[in-house]
């Protein structure tokens, strides 16, 4: 069921992790599209343009949760490298302890401070209702994301990414079913899609948590192994705050974004809304490939293998280039088709605006693949820090369109904004990567001098 990712050829090792976990990906932003076009057909503009407005935000709070639980899984795969499996385990039991403290926390702060936080964004009043009624649930099931999410990453930690994907394909099958029930059966509004979400993460991280204690054995945990340790709980917020940072300080930049959108009116927030539902499923496989970089850099390390972290780089990103190309190929020819999913053919301002959006954001697709793929190779190599520094970047790019672009430019300038953000990244990541694994090199000759003394 594991997989040891510090032998064999880099291409096949990271295909080879990288599609299942593509095909989980797929699923679970299929049921996001099914979300927003139930929400856009039945709804309305109006109903599709609340759920757009706490994208940003949604991606803030909630991008946190899922980095900070990425992050606890490096320590986890860079033991598994290093084949000590007492200290993976006693990892993986401080992570579940921290897990439970961050959530309960963030569900607690993001609940009460949700209003406010919509009110600050200026979301226009024709939508702030369905904006809020829909991620104030969102915001309840945190705990639900931080189950499924540290599972899912441990489990990936040790080289397996099929069976995650197993239980997000059943919780996205569950979430479309409840989606038709709640909100086209029950008329709950858009407070089924949100409703739907939770119950089907949280049926997902239940099965799955049952399943992982079952099957692996490296993972049973003892008395032994069940107990706090103070390093170990500083090694997994070391890991775990700048990972999930960088997800928040990214988005900090895509909040201040939509606020800026949301001035233009709901006709250009639901636009961007179908555009960027849109854009985060063609861009699976970026996540797919970043996902699998964190894993294959932390076992490297782990076990000491630091000439392959390169190799590693060049693989995965012939991968995403190619399929870039490809990307930009199709949507450039049936994006505005796609559109059709979320808006009626009448809604034609909506339809070119949806098209312009996507379209801008698929000819910068090969910087963005080497975003993921470096920034989260970084983070598996140990330098979590380096993550908080990208998304400072992303953060400024984003605000600089949104602050001087977009009163000048309208609605181009929104458009530019994710393009100018994988560029200031690149920018910073690239010379990141080469200082981080000088830093390993002279650290393991260290070492090596200090045993032959």
């Amino acid at each position: 069921m594991t997989k040891n990712m510090t032998e064999g050829s880099p291409m096949k090792l990271i295909l080879g992790f990288s599609i299942p976990m593509l095909f989980g990906m797929l699923f679970q932003q299929f049921y996001n599209l099914v979300d927003t076009m139930i929400v856009g057909k039945t709804l309305g503009v109006d109903a599709l343009a609340g759920v757009g407005a706490t994208s940003s935000i949604n991606f803030m709070i909630i991008g946190f949760c899922m980095g900070v639980c990425g992050g606890f899984a490096i320590p986890v795969a860079q033991q598994f490298g290093a084949q000590k499996y007492e200290q993976l385990r006693r990892y993986v039991y401080n992570g579940y302890l921290l897990s439970v403290v961050f959530s309960i926390v963030l569900t607690a702060l993001s609940v009460f401070f949700c209003r406010n936080i919509l009110t600050v964004m200026r979301t226009p009043e024709s939508i702030y209702e369905y904006a809020y009624a829909y991620i104030v649930i969102i915001f309840a099931g945190i705990p639900t994301v931080f189950l499924y999410n540290i599972v899912s990453s441990i489990i990936r930690a040790l080289g397996d990414s099929k069976t995650p994907v197993i239980f997000l394909v059943f919780s996205a099958v569950l979430n479309i079913i409840l989606d038709f029930v709640l909100i086209q059966g029950l008329k709950i509004g858009v407070a089924g899609a949100a409703v739907a979400t939770d119950i089907s993460q949280l049926v997902s991280g239940v099965a799955c948590l049952i399943y992982m204690n079952k099957r692996y054995e490296v993972l049973k945990l003892s008395a032994k192994d069940r107990r706090a340790g103070k390093r170990y709980m500083i090694n997994l917020c070391m890991n775990g705050i700048p990972m999930g940072l960088q997800y928040s300080i990214t988005a900090i930049g895509s909040v201040i974004l939509q606020t800026a959108v949301n001035t233009l009116g709901a006709t250009y927030v639901a636009a961007m809304t179908a555009g960027s539902k849109i854009f985060t499923f063609t861009c699976c496989p970026f996540d797919a490939l970043g996902s699998t970089m964190a894993t294959y850099g932390g076992q490297n390390v782990g076990a000491g293998k630091l000439k392959r972290l390169g190799k590693g780089i060049r693989a995965a990103g012939i991968i995403g280039a190619v399929y870039s190309v490809g990307a930009l190929i199709l949507l450039y020819f049936f994006a505005d088709y796609i559109a059709l999913l979320f808006v009626d053919a009448n809604e034609v301002e909506i339809i070119h605006l949806t098209y312009q959006f996507i379209l801008y954001s698929a000819l910068f697709y090969i910087p963005l693949t080497f975003v993921n793929v470096v920034r989260f190779c970084i983070q598996g190599m140990g330098f979590s820090v380096f993550a908080i520094l990208a998304g400072v970047f992303e953060m400024a790019a984003r605000t600089f369109a949104a602050v001087l672009l977009v009163p000048k430019t309208g609605y181009t300038g929104a458009c530019l904004a994710n393009p100018c953000a994988w560029i200031a990244a690149d920018i910073f990541l690239i010379p990141a990567f080469i200082y981080c694994c000088k830093r390993l090199e002279k650290s393991t000759r260290k070492g090596r001098t200090a045993m032959s003394v």
